[in-house]
């Protein structure tokens, strides 16, 4: 059987094409090797599906680091507010959070993946599950599709939409990769975006912050000469092998860009009262101390930052639970004070690419119309979420981008079938 458009990959990217396309006319098929579709979108936000913010156009594309600019053409023609009437016109009602992160009011992810499935069942799109691609063989006015099965299936337009690397137990395992270079495309460096990070510092060692999260801390990234490459204000955690949570996330591309550079280790720095100057911290200490001189500095600075990590950088300053404030030396106080501050410590290493929420580095978006996600080396051809080198922050920036994408590539592809 022939058909106008076909899409690999049952994400939400290609969901969203499968949609779009049949929404403009084509006879559409959408191809997944898995057992269920939409798998990703079902886990995404903790089970409950961030699909989109709310936030400015300029706001969004900030948050989206990785190529980010790219989509502006797509925005003009498909946006994070389309995406919200497109899923309340399905019968999704969405509610907004924090930083404008948008959810469907149920709390459940599985009502947006069963308003798509629902969708694609009215515009009557052949879907195909349990299904893997072996390879594409590109022609001149179709595409064959081999099978693992060996069978072939003909298409006018093809949108590859099969993600990158990362939670690969969601099918996301990279094998668009070998198909688009097939096809004349460069694939520029795959690394983990949204990873937690690994060190081997010994108070991670020792696991005596494990399990510990610190609210509202400005964590930085330092380069090999001590500058700032990056601070983000948001929580974090620590964990068995090194620190997690959502700064750790969005710093984490930055330390591994700097594993790239040959920079390894990469010193990070946490900032644990970031509304404070490090001077009036240290004249308040000082005013405590004087007027508590009898106190351990432990039950004078009680309640300023997490117990364990206040023990964890007494410790560290060489003051112990028991030193009183007026036997403790005003350079251990200094230095104690510079530490809620700018506490320093190395990351080693980070998560494999496996374990990251999202993949950073794909398809060059040089070579991708970026006003309809078609290839600029092959006619008939599109891509469209993950597998492209786009990536950006969680907080629903990333299915922002897989869902416009999707839209735009479906939507042009079904144009391309016709012409």
């Amino acid at each position: 059987m022939k058909y106008d458009v076909t899409i690999i990959g049952g994400g939400p990217s290609g969901l969203m094409a499968a949609i779009a396309a049949a929404e403009n006319g084509a006879k559409t098929l959408l191809i997944d090797k898995g057992k269920k579709l939409g798998k990703k979108l079902a886990i995404s936000g903790g089970g409950r599906c961030n699909v989109t913010n709310r936030l400015p156009q300029d706001e969004i594309i900030k948050h989206i680091p990785g190529n980010g600019r790219f989509l502006y053409s797509a925005f003009s023609v498909f946006n994070n507010y389309d995406i919200i009437e497109f899923f309340e016109n399905l019968g999704v009602e969405l509610k907004e959070e924090d930083h404008g992160r948008m959810f469907p009011a149920s709390n459940k992810a599985r009502d947006v993946v069963n308003a798509l499935l629902s969708r694609m069942d009215e515009l009557g799109i052949d879907v195909r599950k349990e299904t893997p691609v072996e390879t594409v063989e590109y022609g001149e006015s179709t595409h064959e599709i081999v099978l693992k099965s060996k069978e072939t299936i003909q298409t006018t337009s093809l949108v590859i939409s099969v993600g990158g690397k990362s939670v690969p137990h969601t099918g996301s395992t990279g094998d668009g990769y070998a198909w688009a270079e097939k096809a004349g495309h460069t694939i520029t460096d795959l690394y983990p975006t949204e990873v937690p990070l690994i060190s081997q510092e010994t108070f991670i060692q020792q696991k005596s912050l494990q399990g510990l999260s610190l609210r509202d801390v400005a964590l930085t990234v330092l380069n090999k000469k001590g500058k700032v490459v990056k601070t983000h204000r948001m929580d974090m955690l620590f964990t068995h092998f090194g620190i997690s949570g959502p700064a750790v996330l969005r710093c984490s591309q930055y330390v591994v860009k700097e594993f790239k550079k040959g920079h390894r280790p990469v010193p990070m720095q946490i900032d644990a009262l970031p509304d404070r100057k490090e001077n009036e911290l240290l004249e308040e200490v000082k005013t405590v101390i004087q007027a508590h001189p009898k106190k351990t500095v432990k039950n004078l600075l009680k309640g300023w930052v997490p117990e364990r990590y206040l023990d964890m950088l007494l410790e560290k300053n060489d003051i112990t639970l028991e030193d009183r404030a007026t036997n403790t030396s005003l350079e251990k106080i200094q230095s104690l004070v510079q530490d809620f501050k700018k506490f320093t410590f190395l990351i080693h290493d980070s998560q494999s690419i496996e374990k990251a929420f999202v993949t950073g580095g794909g398809v060059s978006v040089k070579e991708v119309v970026p006003n309809t996600m078609a290839s600029k080396a092959m006619d008939r051809l599109y891509f469209s979420g993950e597998i492209l080198d786009i990536h950006g922050y969680t907080g629903g920036y990333n299915i922002t981008s897989a869902l416009v994408t999707g839209r735009i590539a479906g939507t042009n592809a079904a144009y391309d079938s016709f012409s």
